[in-house]
């Protein structure tokens, strides 16, 4: 299955109806939450998602009565949300309970029955046709959808069928990737991506629009309970948070989508996101790249095109090994960006060297797609640690100078 996610154009009363929408599922999940909670601390069984849906009904026609004009659909999975947090919290080794969901805050509702795609527009149960911002596929039938809020704009989502099989790979080429933060990706042939860097970009602009929803913020009043132009202000700092994201995403789709459809392989690195991201002197940079966002996609759209993701250890020292004649430097610090090698005397691109080095690991893997691979002689390569993961920097002006 393949998923599609369009911005819906709804005027004032479709929008205030999706309001309405998100606003039921919150609160019967909430409900059931406090359902849940109650029976808990009584000692009794908690309630499944079957058993609220029934005490819901009755709710409804009695004390909400105005969850009457929202479809059925939405507190109806709601509850199934709710009873799959519960499951999934004692499935984890650190039992975390579900919270109760805030007004604003990853708003969305579900709606099942008779949907139908035409041209730009959909049908769907209690809004009619809606206009969208782009084509939809046609011939498919869609069965249900979510409705979600990001920013002011609402976005509808759905499955389609989808057959893996029907791509191919143009080339049977092998590409290595390493990423960085100098530029987003360095390949194999020689090739680079530039670093959009789009919170650098809206730092000033979030900077002075946050201050002023700082300026306009009531202490002492909830957020539903402040004035309207903080309201405002709120909403113009998630506009620019949701332009940055935009900016984001449209990058990595456009250089995973190249990679996945004109190589038959292609080689990361398995990169340790979080403990990179200690580094409070790159952290900025390192997120602002979005490291494991290229790796989701490129994960499931090698899928799609037939072509293979191989992911190498993050142990394996790509920046330390020679790619000329495979000898390993003991130390090789953040701040020297071409890779001067003492044994046979190459001189490349630091970034470069680490990607070809990736290329030539691929030969010496051998398990299935999308999957995280260790080299044969694992025991010698754990022996020395990834620099960019565990480093000390000397000089911070000329690491920042290099982003």
């Amino acid at each position: 299955m393949k998923s599609i996610k369009v911005r819906l154009e709804l005027n004032n009363e479709k929008r205030s109806l999706a309001a309405q929408h998100a606003g039921t599922a919150r609160y019967a999940y909430n409900w059931g939450l406090a359902k849940s909670q109650k029976a808990h601390q009584a000692g009794l069984k908690r309630p499944t998602a079957v058993d609220l849906h029934k005490e819901w009904v009755v709710f409804k026609h009695t004390e909400a009565t105005w969850a009457q004009s929202v479809s059925k659909c939405a507190p109806q999975e709601a509850f199934r949300h709710l009873n799959n947090a519960y499951q999934r919290a004692f499935q984890m080794e650190h039992v975390r309970l579900p919270k109760f969901k805030k007004k604003g805050q990853k708003d969305s509702f579900y709606l099942e029955g008779s949907i139908h795609l035409k041209g730009n527009r959909i049908k769907l149960p209690k809004f009619g046709w809606v206009q969208c911002s782009e084509m939809l596929p046609q011939g498919v039938v869609v069965k249900n959808v979510t409705v979600s809020r990001q920013a002011q704009h609402w976005f509808v989502s759905f499955k389609i069928p989808y057959s893996k099989t029907l791509q191919k790979a143009a080339n049977q080429s092998i590409i290595g990737v390493d990423l960085g933060i100098k530029t987003l990706a360095t390949l194999s042939d020689g090739q680079t991506v530039a670093h959009q860097r789009p919170y650098r970009q809206q730092k000033r602009k979030l900077r002075l629009a946050q201050r002023q929803a700082s300026k306009k913020y009531i202490r002492g009043k909830s957020d539903q309970n402040q004035s309207q132009n903080y309201k405002k202000a709120q909403a113009q700092v998630a506009k620019i948070h949701y332009k940055i994201a935009c900016v984001r995403k449209d990058a990595l789709h456009q250089v995973t989508t190249r990679l996945a459809k004109n190589h038959s392989e292609v080689v990361i690195e398995d990169l340790n996101v979080k403990g990179m991201s200690r580094n409070h002197k790159l952290a900025s940079a390192i997120l602002d790249g979005g490291f494991y966002e290229f790796r989701r996609q490129l994960t499931y759209k090698c899928g799609w095109y037939g072509s293979k993701l191989t992911v190498v250890d993050r142990f394996y020292p790509s920046s330390k090994t020679c790619s000329g004649c495979q000898k390993v430097q003991k130390e090789l610090s953040l701040k020297e960006r071409t890779y001067c090698c003492e044994h046979c005397g190459l001189e490349i691109d630091r970034d470069l060297n680490a990607a070809i080095n990736l290329r030539n690991q691929a030969v010496s893997y051998t398990a299935s797609a999308c999957g995280v691979f260790k080299p044969p002689n694992d025991s010698l390569v754990r022996d020395t640690l990834k620099q960019e993961t565990d480093c000390k920097i000397e000089n911070v002006q000329d690491c920042v100078s290099s982003v």
